[in-house]
């Protein structure tokens, strides 16, 4: 196997583990709460933990990649991720379970933005656009089989066993590391710890408020303190960036159209498909009637357009990028506003429209938008292009499925099951629908 063959078998073998951890998780929910004897709020973190590690170290790994060595960090995250899911599936206790699932997230951070960066050093021009394309395909593949492959897991090993394929996915992953190219890292090169960690504070405690608010209350005090700490780390962020000589999250970015485009337009989707893929399995088991079996098979409809679409996607990008992602992100939002059309005696194929326009929208962009994006800047800055990018969008999906979660609880009264639970959803998907039109008017905008 040559060079580029590895590095590429690499990373989409490690990308594929990612989307199966998320929507097993998800399928699991259930499951898991009964199991573990877990009250609504604290399953919540089953999901939000491993997002919000995710989101928070992304800027880290992104840099450590460029500063380290693309290989070196990440063989250190794709190992990370294995312990974590380890014990994800052998944890007996939500608080060591959710502590897994944090671990699983840095780790899985870590892989993301180095095998970004692995990628856009190791091929160019129309090859990179393919291999992005090709890493799109895979996510793909793994959101389109993860509902099924979990819901055949649960039903017939139970919850724990969902975090099986990604162990045996990135165990096969640790093997092929050993074979990597050695990358050298750039003299002089530091990390900027002092913003990484004012980032990371920041983003928890936005989360932790929006996951805790509907059960203290918005007066209670920790609510509001932790609200303005919140603030104050993010303003100290955004003065450390601008003072460091090196920062970790260059705001230079921001002056870069099409950087900042592609990054809202893939944070738009991600914040649409992510809450849903979550909560729409204890929907459809809790208030529909389906098992997990039959919830897998019916979210195919929202899954399956990632698998084929993202190479359609990549051909379209070569024409016409613009158009590709503005109309995806419009598509998508439809197919949200469409699921308020739906409830407790809908069957399937009352939900599919709203789920293929969903996961077409989604399924044309997977894996796309990342090579548009990094594409956008220079080879040297790639890997911190990447760890920023995959940051804008983990942030804004972890905050929509905290945000989400918050309401779901908030409008059912901490009850997601029976009529509640339909009025609740339908009130957010209704949301998500208008800001996923304001987003792709936004995206419009920025790329003219």
């Amino acid at each position: 196997m040559n060079r580029r063959s590895l590095v590429l078998s690499a990373v989409l073998l490690s990308a594929l583990s990612v989307p199966l951890t998320i929507t097993g998780a998800s399928i699991a929910l259930p499951d898991l709460r009964r199991d573990l004897g877990a009250d609504l709020t604290t399953a919540q973190w089953v999901v939000n933990g491993y997002n919000v590690a995710f989101a928070a170290s992304l800027t880290f790994a992104g840099s450590l990649a460029d500063v380290l060595g693309r290989r070196r960090a990440f063989t250190a995250g794709v190992a990370l991720f294995v312990l974590g899911s380890l014990l994800c599936a052998v944890s007996g206790d939500v608080a060591l379970l959710n502590v897994a699932r944090v671990l699983a997230g840095v780790g899985a951070a870590a892989g993301t933005a180095a095998g970004a960066s692995l990628l856009a050093a190791t091929f160019d021009g129309p090859a990179r656009t393919r291999a992005f394309g090709l890493l799109g395909t895979l996510l793909g593949v793994g959101l389109a089989l993860g509902p099924t492959v979990s819901g055949h897991l649960v039903s017939t090993s139970g919850w724990r066993a969902v975090f099986v394929p990604p162990v045996v996915l990135s165990a096969l992953v640790l093997t092929l590391c050993l074979l990597l190219p050695r990358s050298t890292a750039p003299v002089g090169r530091r990390i900027d710890w002092p913003g990484g960690t004012f980032f990371t504070a920041g983003l928890v405690l936005v989360i932790v408020v929006l996951v805790e608010a509907p059960a203290l209350g918005l007066a209670d005090p920790l609510i509001l303190t932790g609200l303005l700490a919140a603030i104050g780390f993010v303003v100290g962020f955004v003065r450390t960036e601008r003072r460091a000589r090196e920062p970790m999250f260059d705001l230079g970015l921001l002056a870069n159209r099409r950087f900042v485009g592609y990054a809202v337009a893939a944070g738009a989707l991600m914040g649409l498909l992510v809450p849903l893929l979550v909560y729409l399995p204890s929907y459809l088991i809790a208030v529909v009637g389906l098992d997990s079996d039959a919830s897998g098979l019916w979210l195919l409809a929202l899954t399956l357009p990632s698998v084929a679409l993202p190479s359609v996607g990549a051909v379209i990008a070569r024409h016409r990028p613009r158009l590709l992602v503005v109309g995806a992100v419009a598509l998508s939002g439809v197919g949200v506003a469409l699921l308020t059309s739906t409830g407790r005696d809908s069957g399937f194929w009352e939900f599919a429209p709203a789920f293929l326009a969903l996961g077409t929208g989604v399924g044309l962009t997977t894996g796309v938008v990342d090579g548009l994006a990094v594409s956008a800047v220079g080879a040297e800055d790639a890997g911190t292009a990447a760890g920023i990018f995959n940051t804008a969008r983990l942030t804004t999906e972890t905050i929509a499925l905290a945000s989400v979660g918050a309401l779901l609880a908030a409008l059912s009264g901490g009850h997601l099951e029976g009529a509640g639970f339909t009025t609740a959803l339908h009130a957010v998907c209704a949301a998500l629908g208008l800001l996923a039109i304001g987003a792709a008017a936004v995206v419009a905008v920025i790329l003219r």
